[in-house]
């Protein structure tokens, strides 16, 4: 800034500032850079990512969240993409790829416009009106579920995992998936909820992917703490403790002065009396086995030993409320008032060799409420990735358990979402109008990716898509196939996704790419210069040359 011909110094030294339409062309391109990263793995041809960070440590994945979280993003408007995949994925659990190139082509279009003289408020405006129709419409499309619907659950679990590492295992682990989601669902209809929280997933290396089972309970990666204590308990009363099976600390400094040697023996008496007075209350309440959050002393590992009680100490805060949600008993801060009401019940408590660990099974829970998946396989990228997909596929089934509704697959949803935007536009009218429009040429990006990852050709199976959807006879459920090239009904497929899906992506993608248009003026501060190492770089010991 002059004033005169003095300048005038607002910013910080080293600011850089960028204005107008290069700041919002900055940010755009910034945006379908990282959309272009993760497209690559949409779809059941997707490809992998291999990411090596600087400690050398290797993730392989398609889960488009993992890999954004991976990368070190540094452009600001790429890192408000990122957040669009970290929300899908917390609210989801999949779709995370989907949100991220649609927010990337929703710029790209929106890019177009905005050369052609619309004002980005405008833009921003159409692309909301856009979204809100597109979930009124995607409400219609959805067809209703039942939780007993079991084919039609899997079927979502089995599209949510093709095209992945547990693709080859896809009906074995949606089954359990299922199992798994059915269990932990409480209240019924509208009101039914469905934690993905109450689902523990253990990894163990070792074994193969048809190895991984579904335990009605919870794995505890611990061992008993005494080896004389039995390592299988048959229709176990479990007491699950967040109190320290030893002697209580002062608070405050105290010294104890012992005049007499029979007062010593006397002191460890007592010591012994407490801790055993400690275990009697447990056994007396009927417990057969203690879960302790906290620490046991080694004198009442050896009385609970001899009651014949299985103990473990130092169990996670997180293991401890799931127990309590398996087993159905309640954590007790108070080993005094421990009573038989407390304990939670399950029907095998036992030790197994997993791999070269022992871990504690607790199974066989009569109504449990959070249950335990233990992954196996060959390498620790192959359970990683395993994990990952379990986790996608008990996102999904938990959704369409919560919401009862579901869409078809293959770009079927996209393609009829697209035709109604299309119709609706012109009833809107003005420069708006030419926003919605760009809004439904940006949803058919999930299509043409599947086409383009197939290696098809994009615009004959669009238009082929497109026809399907239009023609007499008409099949709204119309998707691409990519296995065989073909247009096909997705829904006799049983390519299915949960309607949340869909429109959270539709939302966040729409949500994200307003906000980037409506930002004009980026000032970026100086990044901080690092501290100057010591002369001669001997840690000071030498002196400079003079």
């Amino acid at each position: 800034m002059m004033s005169g011909n003095t300048p005038v110094l607002i910013l910080k030294e080293g600011t850089q500032r960028d204005t107008g339409r290069q700041a919002t062309h900055n940010n755009i391109a910034a945006a379908k850079a990282i959309a272009e990263a993760v497209r690559s793995t949409l779809g059941p041809k997707g490809m992998d990512k291999m990411m090596v960070d600087s400690m050398g440590d290797v993730v392989i994945t398609n889960d488009g969240v993992t890999i954004l979280k991976e990368i070190e993003v540094e452009h600001p408007a790429a890192k408000m993409i990122v957040e669009v995949a970290k929300t899908q994925d917390s609210e989801c659990g999949d779709g995370t790829t989907t949100a991220v190139i649609l927010a990337g082509e929703l710029l790209k279009n929106a890019e177009e416009l905005l050369n052609q003289g619309v004002h980005a408020t405008a833009i921003g405006n159409g692309y909301r009106r856009a979204a809100a129709e597109a979930e009124a419409v995607m409400l219609k499309y959805a067809r209703p579920i039942r939780r007993n619907e079991t084919s039609k659950l899997r079927a979502v679990a089995v599209t949510a995992m093709t095209g992945k590492s547990s693709e080859a295992m896809a009906d074995f682990l949606a089954d359990i998936t299922v199992s798994a989601v059915r269990s932990i669902a409480e209240g019924q209809g509208r009101n039914t909820t469905a934690n993905r929280d109450d689902i523990k997933i253990q990894k163990k290396q070792g074994g193969s992917i048809s190895d991984t089972e579904l335990v009605t309970g919870i794995i505890l990666d611990k061992e008993p703490v005494h080896t004389g204590m039995p390592r299988c308990v048959e229709k176990a009363k479990v007491a699950l403790v967040d109190a320290a099976f030893e002697i209580r600390k002062t608070e405050f400094d105290a010294k104890i002065q012992i005049n007499d040697p029979t007062q010593v023996q006397a002191f460890l008496d007592q010591e012994e009396d407490t801790i055993r007075n400690l275990v009697v209350k447990v056994k007396k309440a009927g417990a057969t086995v203690v879960i302790c959050q906290k620490g046991i002393d080694d004198l009442a590992q050896h009385f609970m030993a001899r009651e014949g009680i299985m103990a473990i100490r130092r169990a996670k805060k997180s293991d401890m409320e799931a127990l309590a949600r398996a087993t159905g008993g309640s954590i007790v801060s108070s080993i005094e008032s421990i009573r038989s009401a407390d304990l939670g019940a399950a029907g095998l408590v036992e030790v197994r060799k997993v791999g070269d660990d022992d871990m504690t099974f607790i199974t066989n829970c009569s109504n449990p409420k959070s249950v335990s998946f233990l992954v196996r396989g060959g390498t620790e990228h192959v359970i990683d990735e395993i994990e990952r997909n379990l986790e996608d596929a008990i996102g999904v089934v938990s959704l369409v358990v919560e919401d009862g509704r579901m869409v078809t697959g293959g770009g079927a949803a996209e393609i009829e979402l697209a035709l109604k935007l299309r119709k609706f536009a012109p009833r809107v009218g003005g420069r708006e109008q030419l926003a919605i429009e760009a809004f439904a040429d940006a949803i058919e990006i999930v299509p043409r990716t599947l086409a383009e990852n197939a290696g098809l050709d994009v615009i004959d199976t669009l238009m082929a898509l497109r026809k399907a959807h239009t023609r007499k006879g008409r099949n709204p459920h119309a998707g691409l196939d990519v296995f065989s090239g073909s247009v096909v009904n997705m829904r006799s497929r049983n390519v299915m996704e949960p309607l949340r899906v869909k429109t959270q992506a539709i939302s966040s993608a729409t949500d994200v790419a307003s906000m980037i248009l409506r930002i004009d003026d980026i000032i970026a501060s100086k990044a901080p210069e690092e501290m100057p190492g010591p002369p001669g770089g001997d840690m000071g010991g030498g002196m400079p040359p003079m």
